[in-house]
Formats: structure tokens, C-alpha cells, sequence
């Protein structure tokens, strides 16, 4: 479960990530009890807004924040982008305890912090796999998401709870101090411990993202799923802060049940870091296991029965995004790392500027249950979606005569190591020849298929 760990490199970056993640809870706790409480009078609707543009830049720039991901040091794209959120949090805390911050000025960080996640979030990820070696990157994924959750399980609560005692201006300072954690990590890290990064032999297109997604179908229905979830069903903030206040609960109340959400997020990462391989049918058995327990979410009576439902919740969510993350980093050519996992995580952070506002309004004008449930709805459509292209596709039951076309490189022909006669009726179909090692439900979909051992070739 904790084999990455080994590494240097990847431990060194573990602690300084779970240091910054914590403080990017308590921000994200504060910046969302300011405009329900303070800048607004409960109004969810300003909440969803304030939702969608910090999460719309990551949809507009994916092209290009993907293209710098994969065209510069990933170590010096993160230290500026983690310098740059630190600034900006240092400058919202300040407005808020000079009580000069409005609604429209909190809009415009809050878009502001949306460009810089657009840059950092496809770095984050990408690097991520230039710390461990393929072999370990699924695991390593995995682990990245339990510190992402273990924060979540300490932040919201510290956040509420300094919110009650001294505001929520010095939430945004607290955690402009973590962010020297990640600071730090980053200048400690190794550069010639780091795995070598792979560069393509032609120019570098801003494209080829798109273009090699659209030729993965496993990846295209994995994207889908993922907007389903990301689009209405991950709008947390708005239905934990709207359901504490239907329960007559403080920020207190608000950031206990973002810490109980996150026992259940942190059960799922490192139940995914203990699986060898991410699978496209976990994927799809995490989104109908979030529709049935957020369904389940929406009808509880009293604020402790709902707390507790929360952590199905959460493990749910988690397995299915930590899942879909190793399955599309270990399968996806290196050359294109980059601009895919921006692609991946504009489907994500992208998808939030079109359901938060609707989750906000569903919200205010039916109430946060019935909000809930159309999340829970997502979900249940995301899987079954799912599982139609898995019948569909020949994984199911193993049909040979109707099998998904698997691609890993669409961008240059890579060098033949180990040639070997490839039958005739998949010679129009072959790319590239080159002994990759693909982790995860491709390698157990290609036994069995006696072209696509040594070398497995780009079409199986």
C-alpha cells in the first residue's frame, strides 16, 4: 500500500503536499462560509457563481496550461504557481480583516485563483509520475489522493473552528503559510532522482491532447463519467453548507461534516493504493455506489444521520476519481502525459462552472435535498453509461471479435526493440512497436492477444 514511499523524492513531496493540502481546505472552508454568510444572506446561488469561476479557467486554458505541463520543468512550473496562490491568499485574508472586501472583489480572486489552479493542477498531476517509476505510478497516484484527503479530513474542521474563534480572514493567512511547505519540498526534491522525462521527436501541438483523447474511447467514456460526477454531483460545498444551515449549525458544524466526508475519501485512496491496477469497472462500480449513497444522503433527518452517510459518500468519490486518475496516467503515451491529465482535470474542475450554478439554484429554490439528489442522479447515469460501453466494447467477456482499438502513441513512431511477425490482419492497424509497460485494465485486456505481447503494438 505504501511502496512508493520508498522513494525519496515522492516522500519529500508526500509531506509538503499534505501540509499545503491542509491549508487549502481551511481556505476553501472559509472562502465558502464568507460569501454564504458574510457577503450574502445564504444565498447558494452566489456560492455556485463564485464555484464556477474558480473552476471555469482550467476548461478555457486546457490547451495551453497542458502544453506548459508537458514543455517545461514541471518542478519550476509548480514553484511559481504555488508562489502566485500564496500571494493571492495573503491578499484575501488581508481585505477580509480590513473589512473591505465585497461580493464582486471576492468574485475576481476567486477567478484569479481558478487561472492559477489552471496551471498547477496538470503539473501537479503529471509530476506526480516523473517522481516514481511506472511501475509504482498507479500506487503513487493513490497515495497522492490520501494526502489530498487526509488534508481534507484535518482542514475543513480546523477551518471552522478558526473561523468561530478569530474570523474568516486569518483562515486565508494559515493558509498562505502552508504553502512554504510545498516551497520547500520542491527545492529538496531530487532533479536527477526524478524519472527522465519522454520528449517527442516532432513538434509539440496543442492538438495532440485532444487528438489522442478522441481516439481512446476508454478514456472518452472514463472523461464522461467523470463531467457527470464533476458537473453535479461533487458540488459538496453547496450541499454540506446549505444542509448545516437547514440543521441549524455554525462554520463549526460546516467543517466537521467536510472532515466526516473525508474519513470516507480517505478510506477509498488507500483502498486504491492497495489495487495493482486502476480499472475501468471500479470506476464505473464507485459512481453507482456515490448515486446510492447520496440518495440515501438526501433523506436523513437529523444532522448526525447525514454526517454519517458522508462517509459513503466520500468513498465513493474517491475511489471512482483516484481510480479514473491511475488508469488515465499509466495508460496515456508520456509525450502526451501532460496534455491529457490537463484535459482530465479541465473535465473535473472544468465541469463545476456549469453545475454549480445549477446545484446552487436547485438548491435555494427546492431546497439542498433536492440538490443532492440530482447529483445522485449523475451518478447513477455516469454508471450506467459506463457499463453499457463495457458490455459494448468485447471487456466484458473477453469477445476477441470485437474489441476496442487501444492507442499509446499516435504521435511519432517509436523505436523497435524486440520485432515480432505481426498477424496480417492487425498490420494496418499497428503504429508503433515498443515493449510499454501499460499498468492497469489495458495489460489485462491485451492477454491473450498474440500480437500484442513483446512488443504490444498500438493497436491492442
Amino acid at each position: 500500500m505504501f511502496r512508493s514511499l520508498g522513494v525519496f523524492n515522492f516522500r519529500v513531496w508526500f509531506v509538503g503536499a499534505l501540509v499545503s493540502n491542509i491549508g487549502g481546505w481551511m481556505q476553501s472552508t472559509a472562502q465558502d462560509w464568507v460569501v454564504l454568510t458574510e457577503l450574502t444572506h445564504h444565498d447558494a446561488t452566489a456560492m455556485g457563481v463564485t464555484m464556477a469561476l474558480q473552476f471555469g479557467p482550467p476548461l478555457v486554458l486546457v490547451s495551453f496550461t497542458g502544453w506548459v505541463a508537458d514543455r517545461f520543468d514541471r518542478r519550476k512550473v509548480l514553484m511559481v504557481t504555488q508562489t502566485f496562490l500564496m500571494l493571492l491568499a495573503i491578499a484575501v485574508g488581508v481585505l477580509l480583516l480590513t473589512h473591505v472586501m465585497t461580493l464582486p472583489l471576492m468574485w475576481c480572486f476567486a477567478l484569479a485563483f481558478g487561472v492559477g489552479n489552471a496551471f498547477d493542477s496538470p503539473a501537479r498531476q503529471a509530476f506526480v509520475s516523473d517522481v516514481v517509476a511506472r511501475e509504482n505510478a498507479s500506487n503513487a497516484v493513490a497515495l497522492n489522493a490520501a494526502s489530498f484527503n487526509t488534508a481534507r479530513l484535518i482542514g475543513p474542521a480546523v477551518g471552522g473552528i478558526l473561523i468561530v474563534l478569530v474570523g474568516t480572514g486569518w483562515a486565508f493567512l494559515a493558509n498562505a503559510v502552508t504553502f512554504f511547505a510545498m516551497l520547500v519540498a520542491l527545492m529538496l526534491i531530487r532533479p536527477a532522482e526524478l524519472v527522465p522525462r519522454v520528449h517527442s521527436s516532432g513538434a509539440s501541438r496543442l492538438a495532440d491532447g485532444f487528438r489522442y483523447v478522441a481516439g481512446r474511447p476508454d478514456l472518452v467514456v472514463t472523461f464522461v463519467m467523470v463531467f457527470l460526477l464533476g458537473a453535479f454531483g461533487m458540488n459538496f460545498p453547496i450541499f454540506a453548507s446549505t444542509m448545516a444551515l437547514e440543521f441549524g449549525q455554525n462554520a463549526d458544524g460546516y467543517g466537521l461534516l467536510s472532515s466526516i466526508l473525508a474519513i470516507g475519501s480517505l478510506a477509498g485512496a488507500l483502498m486504491s493504493a492497495r489495487r495493482d491496477r486502476a480499472r475501468v469497472r471500479v470506476i464505473i462500480v464507485a459512481a453507482a455506489g456515490f448515486g446510492v449513497a447520496s440518495l440515501v444522503s438526501s433523506v436523513m433527518p437529523l444532522y448526525g444521520m447525514y454526517a454519517v452517510t458522508l462517509i459513503f459518500v466520500g468513498f465513493s468519490t474517491v475511489t471512482m476519481l483516484t481510480t479514473a486518475n491511475g488508469y488515465v496516467q499509466t495508460t496515456t503515451d508520456p509525450t502526451l502525459r501532460g496534455r491529457v491529465m490537463a484535459l482530465y482535470m479541465a473535465v473535473i474542475m472544468g465541469s463545476t462552472p456549469i453545475g454549480a450554478p445549477i446545484a446552487g439554484w436547485v438548491a435555494t429554490t427546492f431546497g439542498p435535498r433536492t440538490a443532492i439528489q440530482v447529483g445522485a442522479v449523475a451518478g447513477l447515469l455516469a454508471s450506467a453509461i459506463g457499463a453499457l460501453w463495457l458490455v459494448n466494447s468485447g471487456r466484458l467477456h473477453r469477445r476477441e471479435d470485437h474489441r476496442f482499438l487501444l492507442t499509446i502513441d499516435e504521435t511519432r513512431p517509436l523505436r523497435v526493440v524486440q520485432p515480432v511477425p505481426v498477424p496480417e490482419e492487425f498490420s494496418d492497424a499497428v503504429a508503433s512497436t515498443t515493449p510499454i509497460s501499460l499498468p492497469g485494465e489495458a495489460e489485462d485486456e491485451l492477454r491473450g492477444d498474440s500480437a500484442a505481447l513483446h512488443p504490444r503494438s498500438s493497436a491492442h
